[in-house]
C-alpha cells in the first residue's frame, strides 16, 4: 500500500543535515587507536629500527591479539558444608514483592541475580517493567553504608537502641509530637507494626509522603464518592480511552499493569476478533503513552482545565463556565468526543494525570456521567499502593517550623531532596532535635540526620505487600544480609519493647492469624506460591455527589494563573521515576523512550517555539521559575511538544546518590508547587540566555538505514477491510538469487515474533537483555560516542503525512506546525538471525557462524575485531568492546568492582576488549530448557524456553520459539497476514518477523 509517510529517527535525520550524513558514512565513528596502544605519542617520534621493528610485529597482531587478556586468578574457596538447597551451576528461585508485585528471584549460588514477574499470580500477572528488573542491582550496591551511623559516626545497633529510646521518652515526656515520616506503605504487616510503635508512644503519627504524589486522585474520590482510594482502572474493559496527561503506559500508577490491559485489546488476539480499542490523548509533553495514542493532541498546561470543563459541559448538558479554548483542534476534538462517550457508555474511560483535586473531581464528574464506574473504574477493589497525603505532609512542616515536633523518622523518603518548592522542608527540619533516618546511605536526608539506621535492600528483608483490596504477596530474602543492616521494621519494634523481637516472626505470626486461615493454605505453600487472593468484589456503581461549581473555579483560577510566561510541565519519567533509583546504572543508560537521552534531563520544547526563542539544539538555557529557583538546562527540541510549553523530567540533579547517580542531570522539585492542598507539577518560569552547548547522549541516530522502509503500518479500518494492508510484500514473480545451497533444516529452528501493535516502548526488555547477559554499563561520555552496548535497542520513529517532496531547511518554517502533530512508531531491533546472514560471510575467523537450529552464533575467542561484520550488518546490531568495561576503572558503573560483579549471570561470559557481541537469543536459556528436557525424558514443549526481553515484557509483543512446529506461538504469529520482515528485499532472510503496526482512527466524525 503506499503511503505519503515519511519516517525518521530525529530532527538531525529529518532535516538531513551535515552532521548527521557525515556521521553515518562509516558505521564507525573512529578507528580501532592502535598507535595510543602502542605509544603515547603513537609513531609520530624517530624511532630506532629495532623498537621499529617491535611496533612493526605488534601492528601486524595487534587486533588479533586485542581479545587476548592474560587470565585473572580467583581464588575459589570450597564448601566446608554446602548447603542442602544449593547445586553448583543450578539455578534456585524464590518469590518476593516488589513495589506491590510479585516477582521470581533467581539466585545462582546464593547471589540473586535476576528478576521475573511470577508467573503463578493468575489474573495479576502483568509482567515487569524497567525498575524491577534493574532493581537487583540496588542490592550490591557500593555506595551504601555498611554500618549504622550515630552523629556521622560507625556506630552498633546497642547505641543506636539506646540513643532513640532516650530521644522518644524525651519527647514524649516533654508533650513534643513524634512523626514518622514514611512513603506510600502497602504492607499489611508494616501497618500493623506502625500501629503498636504508635500505641506505645501516643504522641507519634504516620506520615504517608510521595514526592509524585496522587493525593489529588484520593481526595476527590474522598469528596465525590465518600472513599478515600485510588480506584483499579479497567483499560482491559474500555473500548473508547482518553487521557488527559495521564502516562498510564509509563510512570502514571502501575504502567506494567495498564500496559497488559490496554495491549489486550490491541493485540493480534484483539485484531483477529475485528475488535481494537481507541485511545485520545491531550497532554503537554510527549510521553510514552501519548506516543502510542491512536489520535495525540498537545495542549498547554493551562488549557487542560478549559477541556475538561468543556468536556464535561458537553457530556453532561451543563454549562459550566472557563470551557471555551483558543486551542481550535483541541476544541474540535472535545465536542466530537463527547457525542462518542455517549455512545460507548460503560465502556469507556477518561484518566488524567493531574495531582489537582478540583481537577480530578471533574473527571470523576464525567466517568460518572459516562457510565465508567463498576465497569471500567472500580472503587470496590481500590489500589493500595499509594496513600501519601499532601495536606498531612504540609501539616508536618508548619508543625517542625514552630517547634512542636520532637522527633522525626524517615522511612524510604528523602523530602530535603525531593519535596516542592525551594527548601521549605529542609529549613523546618533544623526545629527538630532528634531526627532518624532508615536509608541504606546517607542521602540528602539522611545526611542532617542524628542517626541513620540502615534498613535492609527488599532481597535481604522479610515482609509483605498488598497491591489491591484482598490481595497478598509475600516478601522472603534471598540472601543473607550484606552489611550490618537491620529492617526498619525490627527496629520500630525494638523500641517500642515488643515481645516480639524479629520481624521474620512478627510477620509470619501476622499471615498465621489474619491472612492464612481465610487463603487455605499453609507458610510454606505460601513461600512456594508468592501470593494469595480472595476472589474480588463485585463493582459498584455509585452516585457522584462532588462540588463541581467549586472545582470548576478552581480549575479557572489556576488556568489563568499559568496562562503566562513559558508554561512548564514536570514529569517523573519512565526509567528514572521519582529520583530514588538514581544511582542505579543499568536506569541511568536506560535510553528515554521518546527522546533517547541517557544519563540526563533536559528542558524540552517544540520546534516552533525553539525558532521564537532563537535556541538550538543542544543550547544550555537558564530556567528561572516563578519562585525565584533557576537552573541551567540543555535543550532538546521535541517534535510533539506543545508550543509555548517545556518539559523537565523530575528524579535527577540528586548531591547524594552515589557515584552512578551524584551530578547526573539538574534537581527540578523546587519547582513543584503546593496548591489547593496538594502538589502540582505545572508552573511557569522565564527562559534566558545560552550558556553555552551541552550536548546530551542520545541512542537514536547512531544508525541509518538509508531511508530504506522499515515500518509498516495500516488503520483499523483498512485492516478490518483487507488484513494484509500496511504490508508491503516483495514482489511477486521477481527472480530472486541465492549464493547459499538450499537445505532442509530438520529438528528446531528458533525464530521470533514481534508484535509492533503490543509494543509500546517502555525499554523493560532493554534492562532485562543486559542483566540476563551481563551487558556493560559504558556511562554518559561512551554513548555520546556511538558506544552503547544494549543488544536489543527499541528504535523510535517520528512520522507525518506530506505531500511527497522532500524536507529541507528552507521548508522547515512551513513543517514546524506538523512536527507539533507528529506519529511516533517503536521497533524492537535486536540480531535478526537471518538465514543468509550478511555478517557471516565476511568475518575472517569464523568467529560468526550459523547453526544448525537457526542461530547466528558469536564465538568470543576466535573475534579478532576487524568489525567487518558490524559494517556488512545492515540491522546495525553488532557491538563492539572498545574496552575492557568489567575491568577498568574508567567505567566504574557495576561491572568492575568486586562486589557489584556478584550480579553478573555465571551463565554467560563477560567479553574482552576487541571483541564484537549481539545477541544470542539467550542461547544460555536454550541450552538449559535442552536441558532440563532432556533429564525429564521428554521433548520440548514450546513455551519451555524463553528469552529474557521475551519473559519480562509487560504487554507480551515478543514471541520466541520453534519455526519447525507448526503448532506453536511464533509458527502461528508469524503466519498472520500482518507478518513482515525487516530488509526482506536485501535476501538475508531474517528469523524476526514484525507485524504491522494497526492505529484505530476511528470513524471521520473522530478524526481531527
Amino acid at each position: 500500500m503506499e503511503s505519503n509517510k515519511k519516517y525518521w529517527k530525529g530532527l538531525e535525520e529529518y532535516h538531513n543535515t551535515p552532521e548527521f550524513v557525515n556521521e553515518n558514512k562509516s558505521e564507525f565513528a573512529e578507528p580501532i587507536p592502535i598507535e595510543d596502544v602502542l605509544n603515547e605519542v603513537g609513531l609520530s617520534t624517530v624511532t630506532p629500527r629495532r623498537d621499529f621493528l617491535k611496533a612493526l610485529g605488534f601492528g601486524l597482531g595487534a587486533v588479533t591479539l586485542a581479545a587476548c587478556q592474560s587470565t585473572p586468578v580467583h581464588k575459589s574457596i570450597p564448601y566446608l558444608i554446602k548447603p542442602e538447597e544449593v547445586t553448583p551451576g543450578v539455578a534456585n528461585y524464590y518469590t518476593s514483592s516488589y513495589k506491590g508485585k510479585s516477582v521470581l528471584v533467581k539466585t545462582r549460588e546464593g547471589r540473586p541475580i535476576k528478576i521475573e514477574h511470577n508467573p503463578s499470580v493468575g489474573d495479576y500477572a502483568w509482567g515487569s517493567d524497567s525498575a524491577a528488573q534493574a532493581s537487583v542491582l540496588d542490592l550490591y550496591d557500593v555506595s551504601k553504608l555498611r554500618y549504622p551511623l550515630l552523629n556521622k559516626a560507625e556506630a552498633n545497633w546497642e547505641a543506636i537502641d539506646k540513643y532513640v529510646t532516650s530521644e522518644l521518652s524525651k519527647a514524649q515526656a516533654s508533650g513534643k509530637k513524634i512523626r514518622i515520616v514514611s512513603s506510600s506503605i502497602s504492607s499489611p504487616s508494616t501497618l500493623d507494626v506502625m500501629s503498636e510503635f504508635v500505641a506505645k508512644y501516643p504522641a507519634a503519627k504516620v506520615v504517608q509522603y510521595d514526592p509524585v504524589s496522587y493525593s489529588g486522585i484520593i481526595q476527590a474520590n474522598q469528596n465525590s464518592f465518600g472513599k478515600a482510594v485510588v480506584p483499579k482502572y479497567n483499560f482491559n474493559k474500555a473500548d473508547l480511552i482518553i487521557s488527559f496527561g495521564a502516562d498510564f503506559l509509563g510512570s502514571w500508577l502501575s504502567g506494567e499493569e495498564f500496559t497488559a490491559q490496554y495491549v489486550s485489546n490491541r493485540n493480534q488476539k484483539s485484531l483477529d476478533n475485528k475488535k481494537m480499542s481507541r485511545h485520545f490523548q491531550f497532554e503537554t509533553g510527549m510521553s510514552l503513552t501519548g506516543s502510542n495514542a491512536d489520535t495525540r493532541i498537545p495542549i498547554k498546561p493551562s488549557e487542560q482545565g478549559p477541556a475538561l470543563i468543556a468536556l464535561y459541559n458537553a457530556v453532561s448538558g451543563g454549562s459550566a463556565a472557563g470551557g471555551s479554548l483558543s486551542n481550535k483542534k483541541a476544541a474540535t476534538a472535545i465536542g466530537l468526543l463527547a457525542l462518542e462517550l455517549q455512545k460507548a457508555k460503560g465502556k469507556a474511560l477518561v484518566v488524567c494525570g493531574s495531582n489537582d483535586v478540583a481537577s480530578q473531581t471533574l473527571v470523576n464528574a464525567i466517568n460518572a456521567a459516562i457510565g465508567s464506574y463498576g465497569a471500567t473504574i472500580d472503587l470496590d477493589n481500590p489500589c493500595k499502593l499509594y496513600g501519601s497525603n499532601d495536606v498531612e505532609f504540609g501539616q508536618l512542616i508548619g508543625e517542625m517550623s514552630r517547634g512542636e515536633v520532637g522527633m522525626v523518622f524517615f522511612l524510604n523518603a528523602n523530602p530535603v531532596y525531593d519535596f516542592a518548592g525551594n527548601k521549605p522542608f529542609e529549613d523546618a527540619l533544623k526545629n527538630v532535635p532528634a531526627k532518624v533516618s532508615f536509608a541504606d546511605r546517607a542521602d540528602e536526608t539522611a545526611s542532617l540526620c542524628d542517626a541513620v539506621a540502615i534498613n535492609r535492600n527488599y532481597l535481604e528483608s522479610w515482609g509483605d505487600a498488598s497491591a489491591y483490596d484482598g490481595m497478598y504477596s509475600i516478601v522472603q530474602p534471598t540472601i543473607n544480609p550484606v552489611f550490618n543492616s537491620r529492617q526498619a521494621e525490627e527496629s520500630l519494634l525494638v523500641w517500642a519493647a515488643h515481645p516480639i523481637k524479629t520481624y521474620y516472626d512478627y510477620v509470619r505470626n501476622n499471615w498465621e492469624t489474619k491472612i492464612l486461615p481465610t487463603a487455605g493454605i499453609k507458610w510454606d505453600d505460601l513461600l512456594d506460591k508468592g501470593i494469595v487472593s480472595s476472589p474480588a468484589k463485585a463493582a459498584g456503581t455509585y452516585t457522584f455527589s462532588g462540588n463541581v461549581p467549586a472545582a470548576v473555579s478552581t480549575i479557572s483560577a489556576a488556568s489563568k494563573a499559568l496562562d503566562k510566561d513559558i508554561q512548564i510541565q514536570l514529569y517523573s519519567s519512565v526509567n528514572i521515576g521519582d529520583g530514588k533509583h538514581a544511582n542505579n546504572a543499568f536506569l541511568q543508560e536506560l535510553p528515554d523512550p521518546v527522546s533517547k537521552v541517557t544519563w540526563d534531563n533536559f528542558l524540552a520544547i517544540s520546534p516552533k517555539t525553539a525558532v521564537k526563542l532563537n535556541i538550538n539544539q543542544f543550547d544550555v538555557v537558564t530556567v528561572k521559575g516563578s519562585n525565584g529557583y533557576s537552573i541551567d538546562l540543555p535543550v532538546l527540541v521535541q517534535p510533539g511538544q506543545a508550543q509555548d510549553t517545556a518539559s523537565i523530567a523530575l528524579g535527577y540533579g540528586r548531591k547524594k546518590a552515589g557515584k552512578v547517580g551524584d551530578g547526573v542531570g539538574q534537581n527540578a522539585y523546587p519547582f513543584v508547587s503546593f496548591a489547593n492542598g496538594s502538589m502540582q507539577y505545572f508552573t511557569t518560569a522565564t527562559i534566558s540566555g545560552s550558556n553555552g552547548h551541552y550536548e546530551l547522549a542520545q541512542t537514536q541516530t547512531h544508525h541509518s538505514y538509508e531511508g530504506r522502509n522499515i515500518i509498516q503500518e495500516a488503520t483499523f479500518a483498512e485492516y478490518v477491510k483487507d488484513p494484509t494492508a500496511g504490508s508491503e510484500k516483495s514482489e511477486e514473480g521477481h527472480k530472486v538469487y541465492d549464493l547459499w545451497n538450499k537445505y532442509e533444516q530438520l529438528g528446531t529452528s528458533w525464530v521470533m515474533a514481534i508484535d509492533l501493535n503490543a509494543c509500546t516502548g517502555c525499554g523493560t526488555c532493554v534492562v532485562a537483555c543486559s542483566v540476563e547477559n551481563n551487558i556493560p554499563v559504558v556511562g554518559r561520555d561512551e554513548v555520546r560516542r556511538r558506544r552503547e552496548m544494549h543488544w536489543i535497542r527499541i528504535d523510535r520513529y517520528y512520522s507525518y503525512e506530506n505531500d511527497g517532496k522532500e524536507i529541507t531547511k528552507e521548508r522547515e518554517l512551513d513543517d514546524l506546525d506538523k512536527l507539533d502533530n507528529v506519529s511516533v512508531i517503536y521497533q524492537p531491533m535486536l540480531c535478526q538471525h537471518c538465514d543468509h546472514a550478511p555478517c557471516e560471510t565476511v568475518c575472517p575467523v569464523l568467529a560468526t557462524v550459523h547453526s544448525s537450529d537457526g542461530l547466528n552464533h558469536m564465538a568470543y575467542n576466535r573475534c579478532v575485531g576487524t568489525r567487518y561484520c558490524a559494517n556488512n550488518c545492515p540491522y546495525k546490531v553488532r557491538r563492539f568492546n572498545w574496552f575492557n568495561y568489567w575491568n577498568d576503572s574508567r567505567f566504574d558503573n557495576y561491572m568492575n568492582n568486586e562486589f557489584t560483579q556478584l550480579v553478573l549471570n555465571p551463565d554467560v561470559t563477560t567479553r574482552s576488549r576487541g571483541v564484537m557481541e549481539k545477541c544470542s537469543m539467550c542461547i544460555q536459556r536454550i541450552q538449559a530448557g535442552k536441558l532440563e528436557a532432556k533429564i525429564e525424558r521428554r521433548p520440548l514443549k514450546d513455551g519451555d524456553i524463553k528469552t529474557a526481553c521475551q519473559q519480562a515484557c509487560p504487554a507480551n509483543a515478543i514471541i520466541m520459539g520453534d519455526g519447525n512446529n507448526p503448532n506453536s506461538e511464533v509458527s502461528k504469529a508469524l503466519r498472520s497476514e500482518r507478518t513482515y520482515y525487516v530488509l526482506e528485499e536485501l535476501g538475508t532472510k531474517p528469523g524476526v518477523g514484525y507485524m504491522t503496526k494497526i492505529r484505530n482512527k476511528g470513524g471521520e466524525t473522530v478524526t481531527v
